[in-house]
């Protein structure tokens, strides 16, 4: 765009002073001075509004698939504005006698035509420009994404298969095998059970509410052997909600984030709440107990989380932390409506 404007000032000052007075604009001193005077002021505030102009049309069209909006609306008010102008212009060299312009409409017409063939390709071209730009933004935003979601599947198998948890696992078998051999049977079938439904994860970019909170619940079982009375885990979600869709692991993910992150015992234990809101979200919330002496860790299960609903081009997570809770809110789909 500033290479145009630039390229611009000769075009301007030789072609439109000649086609006004003649060769005199070059052989006489003073009319060179006038003219090159009046024309680098109309050029200047033509640039200004023309500028102005494309700035306020890609603002009310920003999108890709407003281009052609954009365009047109971008062209009518440049051809209105260099109408006006051009009108001006030669009236301005009819009021200073020494030039010898006398302003008429047939003097005023072919400068409207050059300035409209002008228009066509300076709005044209920042237009295409602009369309490409954001094309290209849009690329590498959605390369930032799938690289994302590429590392998150990595590692959300790396940490849901993660040798501690199946040391722990282990050890509370070990103990159950001891105590109650039925119930270390249940817990084997369970076990299996959520490391099937971890590995099967990442082949499915999306799972029903009732699928997941069958899950869920068998993971849920799990950590009850191993945290006793010091976990709470209650799921409360409406029937109606069950057949829409969201990541695989997602309640997971945020059980763990709270278990990651907050404190528990049998006489202060943790209360982890699955709901879902009238407007059919859902809803993890716990108990704001943080460690108080603890190794500062990022957030990467909510990053995750919130990458791969970027990626599905879905809302954001909405966290919300209180005195007393923290709260995720996460978007349903509705794959039937697409929304």
């Amino acid at each position: 765009e500033r290479r145009y404007y630039l390229a611009g000032i000769p075009v301007f000052l030789l072609a439109g002073n000649c086609y006004l007075m003649g060769l005199r604009y070059v052989r006489e001193w003073p009319l060179f001075g006038i003219g090159t005077l009046i024309s680098v002021v109309f050029y200047g505030v033509l640039v200004a509004i023309l500028r102005g102009i494309a700035l306020e049309v890609i603002g009310y069209f920003p999108q890709i698939r407003q281009a052609t909006f954009r365009t047109v609306t971008m062209l009518g008010l440049s051809a209105l504005i260099t109408t006006v102008l051009a009108v001006l212009y030669v009236w301005l060299y009819s009021l200073l006698p020494a030039t010898g312009v006398t302003f008429s409409w047939q003097i005023v017409q072919p400068i409207w035509v050059i300035s409209y063939i002008a228009d066509v390709f300076l709005c044209t071209g920042i237009s295409v420009y602009y369309t490409y730009s954001q094309w290209e933004r849009n690329q590498v935003e959605n390369d930032r994404l799938k690289r994302m979601a590429l590392q998150h599947k990595f590692d959300t198998l790396k940490s849901d298969l993660n040798p501690h948890f199946l040391f722990n696992s282990l050890n509370s078998l070990s103990t159950l095998i001891s105590e109650d051999t039925t119930k270390a049977e249940r817990f084997v079938d369970d076990l299996a059970r959520v490391y099937r439904y971890m590995l099967q994860a990442g082949k499915h970019e999306l799972v029903t509410l009732q699928t997941e909170v069958e899950y869920t619940r068998i993971y849920t079982n799990l950590l009850s052997i191993r945290y006793g009375a010091s976990l709470a885990i209650e799921l409360d979600l409406k029937h109606d909600y069950l057949s829409l869709s969201l990541p695989p692991l997602t309640i997971q993910t945020l059980v763990d984030n709270a278990i990651k992150h907050n404190i528990m015992s049998a006489t202060k234990p943790l209360i982890i709440r699955a709901t879902t809101t009238p407007d059919g979200r859902l809803e993890v919330k716990n108990r704001f107990q943080r460690k108080i002496n603890r190794i500062e860790t990022t957030r990467a299960g909510l990053a995750n989380l919130t990458a791969r609903y970027d990626l599905l081009g879905e809302n954001k997570l909405v966290i919300k932390q209180e005195d007393q809770w923290f709260t995720v809110t996460v978007p349903l789909i509705n794959l039937a409506q697409g929304t």
